[in-house]
């Protein structure tokens, strides 16, 4: 147990084990038996989605009710951990996390049958894609921001690139306006997207 716990990547691929016994067993107690169906791909990729989510908008939170708010109760010889090593690590998973929750959404909808009808916020199906489609496109806002404001900016910010004093300053406040605007914008996100199928907007 000490192997799986003490390294990350023994971690998730045990996670990823135990997800798979679990559902070989309760498949097997139920008596529904193993079926790889087109249902059974399209419940994998919502579970793709949600764990790629999760990661995203975990880290969305984490920077703007743990990092952000305490940067200025850390003394300044040790901010350059935080700037140099946990920032940039954690941007790296925010913006895959990000990339991929966008993806696997549209695979899903696309999937499901719903892709037009949420881009066209129910335009062009009665409006019965309306919830989802106002959730998808809030979370593709989202994702435009990390990737093409928020990580250029942080990326002048931390020093990651060449960027004047001034520079910096004006960068990372930026960035953390964008990110608050995505804080902002995830709570309404996460309510459309959970609404569609378990009744919030029945």
């Amino acid at each position: 147990m000490d192997k799986i716990l003490t390294n990350l990547r023994n971690t998730v691929v045990a996670g990823f084990a135990l997800t798979f016994v679990i559902y070989l067993i309760v498949t097997q107690l139920l008596g529904t038996g193993i079926s790889l169906d087109s249902t059974w791909l399209t419940f994998l990729f919502r579970w793709f989605h949600v764990i790629s989510g999760v990661m995203w908008i975990g880290l969305l939170w984490y920077f703007n009710f743990v990092q952000i708010p305490n940067m200025p109760n850390i003394p300044d010889e040790q901010k350059p951990a935080i700037g140099k090593v946990i920032a940039p690590a954690a941007l790296w998973w925010f913006r895959w996390g990000a990339m991929a929750t966008i993806v696997t959404g549209l695979i899903l909808a696309w999937m499901n049958g719903y892709l037009v009808g949420a881009l066209s916020l129910g335009f062009t199906d009665g409006g019965s894609s309306l919830p989802i489609g106002i959730g998808m496109w809030l979370g593709i806002i989202m994702w435009f921001n990390v990737w093409f404001v928020i990580w250029p900016n942080q990326q002048k910010a931390l020093g990651m690139v060449e960027a004047s004093a001034d520079e910096k300053a004006a960068a990372g406040r930026t960035a953390m306006l964008f990110s608050r605007t995505n804080t902002l914008l995830s709570i309404p996100m996460l309510y459309c997207m959970v609404g569609m199928s378990h009744g919030g907007f029945g």
